[in-house]
């Protein structure tokens, strides 16, 4: 059976459009878990180990939602290697310092920019400093990107590593 140009045309235009938004969906990808976010980024490698180190890897893998503020590997490398090295090897005290970056919600950096203060998973409260055409800022640490959008929950890059009081 030929076709005439015209329909010959809508065929090919109808095609195309059904292949772009079926590469382009984004129900086809699966969205990845805060863990899963911030390894695929590949900045992230000291605060993926120690995750794995304090064991909670698998908590942040869960429904959540998390607000996670992730030192990047940078951040990671302000600390001291000794003393980065020892919080390694002490279980508790690292998964102390990891919960004080997690909130047990969604907070973006409009909701954020509201707030003094916010509770961590840790226990402890982390000081939120927003001002107007300035970047965030949590407890001194300067937050470089906002708002990476997960499927369990949100992160915001941070430049410091966040040390509970």
């Amino acid at each position: 059976m030929m076709c005439s140009r015209r329909s010959c045309a809508a065929i090919v235009v109808c095609c195309a459009f059904v292949a772009l938004v079926g590469v382009a969906s984004p129900a086809h990808a699966q969205p990845k878990d805060v863990v899963d976010t911030a390894v695929a980024a590949g900045t992230f490698k000291s605060l993926a180990a120690a995750l794995q180190a304090a064991g909670l890897v698998q908590t942040l893998k869960g429904p959540g939602p998390f607000t996670v503020f992730a030192p990047t590997d940078e951040a990671f490398a302000k600390i001291p290697k000794a003393d980065l090295d020892a919080l390694l090897k002490d279980k508790a005290k690292l998964t102390a310092v990891l919960t004080y970056h997690v909130f047990a919600g969604n907070a973006n950096a409009a909701d954020l920019a509201q707030l003094k203060d916010l509770s961590t998973v840790q226990g402890g409260r982390i000081k939120i400093t927003a001002v107007k055409g300035a970047p965030l800022k949590v407890d001194g640490a300067t937050v470089i990107k906002a708002d990476v959008p997960a499927a369990n929950g949100i992160i915001h890059i941070i430049d410091t590593v966040l040390i509970p009081k």
